[in-house]
């Protein structure tokens, strides 16, 4: 991908962090690569070269700088909202998938051939699906090398390495320090057994009200909730369950893990930089809906509003069901009804799984029979695998199927665009609290002519959503 020297150049020489994540900054006299806001001493021209990823500069031989660890810089919003097949390759690789099934399984399930694969991601990132999934393994080891108190050669298989040699190899390639020396440092405090700590960093502006309300208020008791300043829910990841514990605070997102494999590390933090959107771009959003009049005062007074996305496909999906034509409350009570027998006493659980609830008797939904019959439906297509809810599926594929499902119309396969897959410019122009929030801006409350108005807020209409949500 070609980066516009002149300008990266003046992101390092401000130390812009808005630009952290978007690229790499090399320096060739020193061997290291940085995050574009490192305060280290501006380098000379004739000394720099920039990349578009942590995995192109370490390709290019170049380790990571030990003083603004530039692997833990929040990831670009550009592989966040775009929906081709990179960006789709970025938010599968970031989950795992490489580490569980390899790069043949990545490409599968992108529906092309590796040799394709590979090529279209080293033109846009100057890496390939192996180096990516690399430099994330070694950033996953860095975490549990620092924050667990597990042996350096289980954290090599449970960081996703193929042997010892490989894990010790990589690590002093990277960061230019033996795994153990590593963990003498220990710049991040130990925490109990069988818990992680650590910061998700994003980029400034974040409403922080606004995402966790939107939260607390779909709330499912046993599943999730809201503490003051934290929120809280169960997981269910590829190796076992998990529970996380997010607290927000200025420049990163506290978070507390604990899994029953650390092999979900990865996938863990992924998931939960999905849910709370932390690798938008907020001025980029907040310029675009800042500019018409009727979101202007609001943008001021709320900077940074995100749009909470999905741990979990499947379950967005079914809450879209159950929220059909029903109020928020009114969901979450039937969702609790629903999800009775799965909870546990003894803490928070992930939402049940495709075929468990396809296997529920009919008495256990509570529901009308139609909506029931939607559920299980849904249910079935992602059990049977011909329904893929990840952030890695095709969009107009996924909605186009949704929508093949008897009683899932335009806004609940709308609606699993946007919190589901990611889809940054989903707009729902039918919805009742959406029109009731136009009208309270000033704006038509009519769907025809709402719809048509919120043209000029392409590509963020999701965030749109959300604001008028907001102002209901």
């Amino acid at each position: 991908m070609e980066l516009d020297f002149e300008r990266c150049y003046r992101a390092v020489d401000s130390r812009d962090q808005r630009f952290d994540g978007w690229f790499c900054t090399a320096v060739t006299s020193t061997g290291i690569y940085c995050r574009p806001s490192c305060p280290a001493l501006t380098p000379k021209r004739e000394n720099v070269r920039f990349y578009p990823s942590a995995a192109a500069a370490q390709r290019a031989g170049f380790r990571a700088c030990k003083r603004c660890r530039p692997d833990a810089a929040p990831g670009s919003p550009e592989w966040d909202v775009r929906a081709d097949l990179v960006g789709r390759a970025m938010r599968l690789i970031g989950d795992g998938v490489v580490d569980r099934e390899g790069v043949p399984g990545l490409a599968s399930r992108l529906g092309y051939t590796e040799r394709h694969l590979n090529r279209l991601l080293t033109a846009e990132l100057g890496a390939g699906p192996l180096a990516l999934a690399r430099a994330q393994r070694a950033q996953t080891a860095r975490i549990l090398i620092e924050t667990t108190d597990l042996g350096l050669s289980e954290i090599a298989f449970a960081a996703g390495f193929g042997s010892v040699r490989q894990f010790n190899d990589t690590i002093l390639e990277v960061y230019a320090q033996a795994p153990g020396k590593l963990r003498e440092k220990r710049p991040i405090a130990r925490a109990e057994a069988g818990t992680i700590n650590l910061r998700l960093a994003y980029r400034s502006p974040l409403h922080i009200p606004s995402l966790l309300d939107f939260l607390e208020m779909r709330a499912l008791p046993g599943i999730e909730r809201r503490d003051g300043n934290s929120y809280g829910r169960g997981l269910s990841l590829p190796h076992g369950s998990a529970t996380v514990t997010l607290t927000p605070a200025e420049r990163w997102v506290s978070a507390t893990l604990r899994l029953s494999d650390v092999r979900d590390l990865a996938p863990a933090v992924a998931r939960c930089r999905r849910l709370f959107d932390l690798d938008a771009d907020p001025e980029a959003v907040d310029a675009t809906l800042g500019a018409d009049p009727a979101f202007a005062e609001m943008v001021a007074k709320e900077p940074g509003v995100r749009v909470p996305r999905s741990v979990d496909g499947f379950e967005t999906a079914v809450r879209a069901i159950v929220g059909q034509q029903v109020s928020v409350s009114g969901a979450r009570t039937t969702l609790g009804r629903l999800i009775r027998s799965f909870r546990t006493p003894d803490g928070l659980v992930g939402f049940p799984g495709a075929a468990e609830i396809a296997d529920l008797p009919d008495s256990a939904f509570g529901m009308p029979v139609k909506r029931r019959e939607s559920i299980r439906a849904l249910a079935e297509a992602v059990a049977d695998g011909k329904l893929d809810l990840n952030p890695g599926s095709d969009r107009d594929e996924t909605v186009a199927r949704l929508m093949e499902l008897p009683g899932i119309g335009a806004w609940t396969a709308g609606y699993v665009a946007m919190r589901a897959i990611g889809d940054p410019d989903v707009f729902l122009p039918t919805d009742l609290a959406v029109r009731r929030g136009a009208e309270a801006l000033g704006l038509p409350g009519n769907p025809k002519t709402l719809s048509s108005y919120a043209e000029r807020w392409r590509p963020w209409r999701s965030y749109a959503l959300i604001r008028l949500w907001r102002a209901s």
